[in-house]
């Protein structure tokens, strides 16, 4: 039998037909679309979970707020290179291959965390600490931008028919495993070190770990094969995927900028923000507060499997809107709980949070490829959606932190809900790709 064979299990014309079973060849492939994936989130969450630890490092300690605020713009800063990522990387690999594009997004992303983990602090070399650490982080943004959508195409385009959900929702077990590491390194290092050994070293072992194992993903990456859809493809590639894309999907461009807003919003402030936001805002202990965000994301990755086969049983709209409408309803009482919660008040928000989360993630891979051809899959995936990551995402835990900063706790809820408004709006008008044998 081959990846591609499959049997009927119903007799409905527009039901999706399910695989006999996932082929070890298959198997092999999501785990290497999946892993860098892995390390592009650990860099990234590393970097949120510890930034109130290492923001003294790299601008003067006068002013702990300020330090923290400058060090989570660079994060900001980041996520507005995604975008040229998602064109120069997505077009390389549509026109080249998604496994030649995926062995250098992880090349370059360890290197950034390699210049991070190495860099001097603003006391050894002045403004030039501050300079390095951005330059690191827009290398890492660059290789994030096609690291994404290349990963969605080689995963989803590897997946048996009527498996593309819970294909591509590895995808996502994989981010949110980049994120429990993260958390689990920033918990091991605020729980293992005292405070000074935490400021001078700690921190800097976990991008330099970070960085290693990127280079165990890219033998893996290396040792794979290209997509068949991919090889069946190669002579109709466009020498120019962006022009094509604007000249024939500009509909499915804009449907990616609607189905990411409210899972970029949620997600990073749910998943990667969520303990360095309680610790300055409440007073929580920061390793507290990592050890809730870690127990959350266990829980997360070990649902989302599950709701990749309820969307392909029952399809992408209503899974995804059980995301959108729970947190429209859940967003206020929300944030009113973490004012003056404690450990086992942020456990509980954080654990509905994450459940409801189930219904963006494991939909989302899946319902963007299922908007493109393969010719111009990965940049039509990877343009828009590191465009909306850039504003949204990057910018997501800065606006919070300053919205409390000022005084304003009580108004972050309304961010949520409008953020889910766009995606509800956005669902409801576009076809459900469950319903397709074949991508397009």
């Amino acid at each position: 039998m081959t990846a591609e064979q499959h049997t009927v299990v119903t007799g409905n014309p527009g039901a999706t037909t399910l695989p006999a079973k996932m082929t070890g060849k298959q198997r092999k492939a999501v785990l290497a679309g999946a892993l860098g994936n892995a390390i592009e989130y650990l860099d990234w969450g590393i970097y949120a979970s510890l930034a109130p630890v290492f923001a003294n490092q790299f601008f003067p300690k006068d002013d702990p707020a300020a330090a923290f605020l400058s060090t989570l713009a660079i994060f900001a800063v980041g996520f507005f290179v995604r975008p040229l990522g998602g064109v120069v990387l997505g077009a390389y690999a549509d026109r080249f291959g998604r496994k030649k594009a995926l062995t250098l997004t992880i090349g370059l992303m360890s290197a950034g965390g390699l210049a991070i983990a190495v860099c001097p602090t603003f006391e050894q070399a002045g403004v030039f600490s501050p300079l390095v650490l951005l330059l690191a982080r827009l290398v890492q943004a660059f290789s994030a931008g096609g690291e994404w959508p290349s990963s969605v195409s080689y995963i989803v385009e590897n997946a048996a028919p009527g498996r593309r959900a819970f294909a591509g929702s590895f995808q996502q077990v994989s981010t949110a495993g980049g994120i429990l590491l993260a958390s689990l390194f920033a918990l091991a290092a605020t729980s293992l070190l005292d405070d000074r050994q935490l400021h001078a070293f700690g921190w800097r072992i976990a991008f330099a770990v970070a960085a290693a194992l990127g280079l165990i993903v890219l033998w893996l990456r290396v040792r794979t094969e290209e997509t068949r859809h991919f090889d069946d493809a190669a002579s109709d590639v466009p020498h120019r995927p962006v022009r094509t894309l604007f000249a024939e999907h500009k509909l499915s461009l804009l449907r990616v900028v609607g189905i990411t807003v409210p899972g970029t919003i949620i997600y990073y402030l749910w998943i990667t923000a969520m303990p360095g936001y309680v610790a300055v805002t409440t007073g929580l202990d920061l390793g507290e507060a990592l050890l809730a965000n870690s127990l959350s994301v266990v829980v997360f990755m070990l649902l989302l499997p599950l709701g990749g086969l309820l969307s392909d049983r029952f399809g992408r709209r209503p899974t995804f809107m059980v995301f959108l409408v729970g947190f429209a309803l859940y967003a206020w009482p929300a944030y009113r709980l973490l004012d003056g919660g404690g450990f086992w008040t942020l456990l509980l928000v954080e654990f509905a949070g994450v459940v409801l989360l189930v219904g963006n993630s494991a939909n989302v891979a899946a319902i963007y490829a299922e908007l493109f051809p393969t010719r111009v899959r990965t940049t039509g995936t990877g343009l828009p959606y590191a465009t909306t990551v850039a504003v949204f995402g990057g910018t997501a835990p800065y606006f919070t932190t300053w919205l409390a900063d000022i005084g304003h706790r009580d108004k972050i809820w309304i961010y949520v809900v409008a953020a889910a408004v766009v995606g509800m709006v956005t669902i409801m008008t576009m076809p459900d790709g469950a319903k397709r044998d074949r991508l397009p």
